[in-house]
């Protein structure tokens, strides 16, 4: 995952499917769904903007991960403890639903309408994720739906075909890589209804002050709990930076394995690989239930048969029934059997 609780009179119709602007091009002449897409246009020489770009995106995606080496090192030692273990889940689970129930169901795909402060504080808890700032990951996220799997989609695993060279290198792309090719999605195109809101704008905006906060507390607390600066350096490393870490690669999975590897039970547009991939289900809060979001993208519940945990969609229905969030949209048994292949 405005000025009051339902989106600007700007935005996107509510009956559009992919709730993105009305550019959903057919597939260029001649792409075939398993040939690599077309190149780019040539890039321009790297200056210093484009730099300091590939420089912030190593540090958010390298730290993380170094840190998990760190803690493994740290564990080993036993220097763990369990005020750590509950704020790393007190702190993935509310930047965790940020993302899902904020930033993906409800500000990207309109599943539900939400009061303005709770639309607010899930668009401060998806920052706190560290995966970029809201409205850009929005227009991002709208883009790949436009284009799912096919060239203009910003991180499809088919990207450079479907042979075993060029999937193992898709999955690298899909899952990580695009990340450092700075290919703009313009806001102005892809989510002129989140410029149109003050709130999200000055959400995205204090994006920087997020990413400093969501370690901050987890060290301030820690320190707090614990009464030392050694329960601080802990609480900052498994709650903060591990819990990064952790978050990232299950957000980057739905984006890679989730398009790759499991079962596709409904129906997709063509090209669109999407997935369900059960083992990440609970990891992430429903997302990997992806086959089902492609089929039917504007429903708030992505898990649909029996035994698909939905974590998000469960919350979802809890804010729901405090009057926080309303106009929630569900599959009905017989749009489920619509969608179904």
């Amino acid at each position: 995952m405005p000025l009051s609780s339902s989106l600007s009179q700007t935005a996107i119709p509510p009956d559009s499917q992919t709730a993105i602007p009305p550019d959903n091009a057919p597939p260029p002449q001649g792409y075939d769904g398993t040939s690599p897409f077309p190149p780019d246009a040539p890039a321009a020489e790297a200056d210093g903007g484009q730099r300091l770009y590939v420089t912030v995106t190593a540090v958010i995606v390298v730290l993380p991960f170094v840190a998990l080496g760190l803690a493994g090192w740290l564990l080993w030692g036993r220097l763990i403890h369990p005020a750590d273990v509950l704020l790393a889940v007190l702190f993935y689970t509310i930047t965790g639903l940020g993302v899902t129930v904020g930033f993906h169901r409800g500000l990207t795909h309109r599943s539900y309408q939400a009061v303005r402060p709770v639309r607010i504080a899930l668009a401060v808890a998806g920052s706190m994720s560290f995966q970029g700032d809201v409205i850009g990951w929005v227009a991002t996220h709208r883009r790949h739906h436009a284009f799912t799997d096919r060239p203009g989609d910003p991180h499809s695993p088919y990207r450079y075909g479907t042979h075993l060279r060029g999937q193992l290198r898709g999955l690298l792309h899909a899952h990580v890589g695009w990340l450092f090719r700075n290919e703009s999605t313009p806001a102005e195109r892809y989510a002129p209804d989140l410029l149109a809101d003050r709130d999200i704008r000055a959400v995205a905006r204090a994006f920087p002050a997020l990413c400093v906060l969501t370690l901050a507390l987890p060290f301030g607390l820690g320190w707090a709990i614990g009464g030392t600066w050694v329960y601080g350096i802990t609480g900052l490393l498994w709650a903060g930076l591990v819990r990064i870490a952790l978050l990232h690669h299950v957000t980057w999975s739905v984006n890679s394995l989730c398009h790759v590897i499991g079962e596709r039970p409904f129906r997709t547009r063509r090209h669109d690989r999407a997935t369900n991939l059960w083992p990440l289900a609970l990891l992430s809060f429903g997302e990997s239930w992806h086959n089902f979001h492609h089929a039917d993208p504007t429903s708030a519940r992505h898990g649909v048969d029996r035994g698909q945990i939905d974590p998000s969609a469960a919350f979802i229905g809890l804010l729901e029934r405090l009057g926080w969030v309303h106009d929630v949209r569900r599959p009905t048994p017989a749009r489920v059997a619509a969608h179904r292949s």
